[in-house]
Parts: C-alpha cells; structure tokens; sequence
C-alpha cells in the first residue's frame, strides 16, 4: 500500500457524524508513551501529522485522520497513565471502552501498540481480551524494537505474545522497521 494522503479530520469525545461515514477504520490503541502517534506517523511517513509528546497522557480525545481519502486511522487516547488520576483514568478507559463496544464506529482492525523494551501489564491484557470479546480483528505492534539487541528482541516478542496470546509484529517507528508488514495488515483489513 502506498500512502499518498493523510489528514486530520477531527477529535471526538462521543457520538459524532463521522462514526456513520461509511469509511472503515484501523484503530491503534495502547498504553500511554507507547508510541501510538509516532507509528501512525512512520506509517504516513510524516513527522508531525499526529503530535506526540514526552508527555504520558497527552492525548484525550479520539483522534480521525483520513488516508487516500478512502478510510481513517483513529488514535486512541493512552490507556494506564497512573498521574491522569483515577477520575481521569476511568474517563479515557470509559472512551476507549465506548469506541470499541458502541457499534457506533466502523472498526476493521486494531493494533495494540505495546513497549517491545517493557513487558505487557495488566491493561495490555485486559485490552487484548476486550478485543477478542468484542470480536474485533487485532495485531499486536511491538514498538520500539531498534532499542533491543537480537537476543533481547527475540526473548520481548515471544514474552508479549505469550502474555497477550496474539502474534506480535516488531516495530520501530524511529527507523520504520516492519511498516510494510502492518501496512499489508491495514490493507488485508480494509478490503
């Protein structure tokens, strides 16, 4: 697939029109600082088309950016970002749990963005078995793979696939190691 537009439509917070636009969607979702924008990014191949931060916790809304004009890549607000508070904590989960459980959006597949330097936690779990209840394609996208060397890699991917029960693709978003293959999972999804 080769991506020659990316925008960004708009944020939402709740039900809107652009969950009827009959537009399919990717999905990406995981924990805060994850690497969620930057994947997105590396997949559009830009830089600043969705702003990340050092920040944990940066993003609170639900993010459409249209791509070829044919379907959206949503980013999802960071799940487990202990600082956010428990109030504010509950509220995204309760966003993220409406997004994927509503019917309202057109969901094609989900990548669960993880930390290939961090062992899956609890959240990460949870979300995998959420996806699978909620019968909602998913790939699990083991980013920040250039930051381990081979034995390590090796030893992160079978510990995430293991703890998540799914296959894990290694990503770098850094220098777009495995984009061809996550782009050919976008592309098998949205046919």
């Amino acid at each position: 697939m080769i991506i020659s537009s990316a925008e960004f439509m708009k944020g939402i917070i709740g039900s809107d029109p652009i969950l009827g636009d009959a537009r399919r969607q990717v999905a990406f979702v995981g924990r805060s600082n994850v690497g969620k924008s930057s994947v997105i990014n590396s997949l559009v191949m830009r830089k600043d088309l969705v702003k990340s931060s050092s920040m944990p916790g940066k993003t609170r809304e639900i993010n459409f950016f249209l791509i070829n004009k044919k379907f959206y890549f949503v980013d999802l607000p960071g799940y487990g970002f202990a600082r956010m508070g428990a109030k504010g904590a509950e509220k995204i989960r309760k966003l993220i749990l409406w997004y994927l459980g509503s019917g309202e959006a057109r969901v094609r597949l989900v990548m669960l963005i993880v930390d290939a330097c961090v062992k899956p936690m609890d959240y990460d779990k949870e979300m995998a078995d959420i996806l699978r209840a909620e019968n909602i394609p998913f790939v699990v996208v083991a980013n920040k793979i250039d930051r381990l060397n081979q034995t390590e890699r090796s030893q992160s991917l079978k510990a995430i696939e293991a703890a998540l029960g799914a296959q894990a693709f290694p990503y770098s978003a850094r220098i777009h190691k495995g984009r061809e293959e996550l782009l050919e999972a976008v592309t098998q999804a949205i046919k």
